[in-house]
């Protein structure tokens, strides 16, 4: 399905969202031309209302968006752009176009859980993560039990800071342990969703 060009004498709103955060990165303007080379080259593409031509975002300063996926409004006349960012979006160098302070709270989690997966697959020398990687899948859930026990205690007899610290290790650990599996954390948040349905 396309959207309806005419509505906007040509052009619609794209609103790029980060498509792992969910934070909103910034509006643009697409007319057909700039969907067509959007979906062509994976690279989001707009009509700059200023320049009067196709501008392929980061096209000057590197930092493009590359296109995960595209979904159209109930009306037809507004396009969700789900992006990945390499760099900054703006030009004045925050993370969105709204400033650093749009992510929403829980969206740290996906890039937490990027940057388990990509020390899975990599294995950098002197990452934390990767000792835990090497130390095999006893090691890693031992560790796990340890950081459920020092949550369960600190929730009982220290104060929140302390409860929070230990809370914070425990979901690491936990998403180390399931990416060892092969287990992403986006699965864990679908299986709550589905009991929560």
């Amino acid at each position: 399905m396309n959207p309806d060009f005419a509505k906007g004498d040509g052009l619609v709103p794209a609103i790029v969202q980060h498509a792992r955060t969910g934070e909103v990165l910034m509006l643009g303007y697409m007319d057909e031309a700039a969907l067509a080379k959007t979906r062509e080259t994976g690279l989001v593409t707009f009509f700059s209302r200023s320049k009067q031509r196709l501008w392929t975002k980061g096209e000057t300063s590197g930092d493009t968006l590359t296109l995960v996926d595209l979904k159209i409004d109930c009306d037809a006349d507004t396009l969700l752009v789900r992006a990945l960012p390499a760099g900054p979006t703006c030009h004045t160098g925050t993370t969105s176009c709204f400033g650093n302070d749009v992510v929403p709270a829980l969206g740290f989690l996906a890039e937490l859980n990027a940057l388990v997966a990509s020390r899975h697959d990599e294995r950098p020398k002197g990452s934390y993560t990767t000792k835990l990687f090497e130390g095999g899948i006893r090691r890693m859930a031992q560790k796990v039990g340890e950081e459920g026990v020092e949550t369960a205690l600190a929730a009982v007899a220290e104060d929140d800071d302390a409860l929070l610290g230990e809370a914070a290790d425990l979901v690491f650990h936990l998403m180390v342990v399931l990416r060892a599996r092969g287990i992403g954390f986006e699965q864990v948040v679908a299986k709550l969703a589905s009991r929560h349905r």
